[in-house]
């Protein structure tokens, strides 16, 4: 059996588990998250916990059980508290500016670059040179996250471009004559 699977998941108060033949359910204060079940995991409601187990001996039932405790974990996580994700801009004239669900970048191109944000993610300025994107769903904040940073990745010589707030950027020495 997986390592990981074998933790229990503890549910929080405030948040509801249901559990289906086909599907998990997660509500909690800031919304709802529906996670499909495969055939061959079983997920047991035990206390204030959910124990993942693989339903057969093969290696993807084993794969898939650490796997979806992870993503059961995720999202208890996310209806309870949230994920959010901080990027940071650097270069000359590098801007941003949230308007509602859309985010307006100035990234030295001769357009603004004007990226719609999903339903249940939500993006904030703090300053111009500053994102912060939020939401429940880990994967789809990281994913948006990544779109964004796709724009104008940093290069690798001044380390101009969009960048994760905890990246580190390894500068590269110029060429000598």
């Amino acid at each position: 059996m997986s390592r990981i699977a074998k933790n229990p998941v503890i549910v929080p108060s405030g948040v509801e588990v249901t559990v289906s033949a086909k599907e998990i359910t997660v509500k909690g204060p800031l919304g709802v998250l529906i996670q499909p079940l495969t055939s061959n995991i079983t997920v047991v409601r035990e206390g204030d916990g959910l124990q993942c187990a693989a339903a057969g001996d093969s290696i993807q039932a084993n794969a898939m059980s650490g796997t979806m405790r992870a993503l059961l974990a995720n999202m208890v996580k996310g209806v309870s508290q949230g994920f959010e994700r901080k990027l940071t801009l650097v270069g000359v004239g590098y801007r941003a500016q949230a308007k509602g669900d859309v985010l307006s970048l100035s990234l030295g191109f001769s357009h603004p670059v004007e990226h719609q944000m999903p339903i249940g993610v939500k993006v904030e300025t703090p300053t111009q040179t500053e994102i912060v994107i939020r939401g429940i769903d880990k994967q789809q904040v990281g994913q948006v996250a990544a779109d964004v940073r796709s724009y104008r990745k940093p290069e690798p010589y001044k380390g101009k471009g969009v960048r994760y707030s905890d990246e580190v950027v390894v500068i590269k020495e110029t060429k000598k004559k």
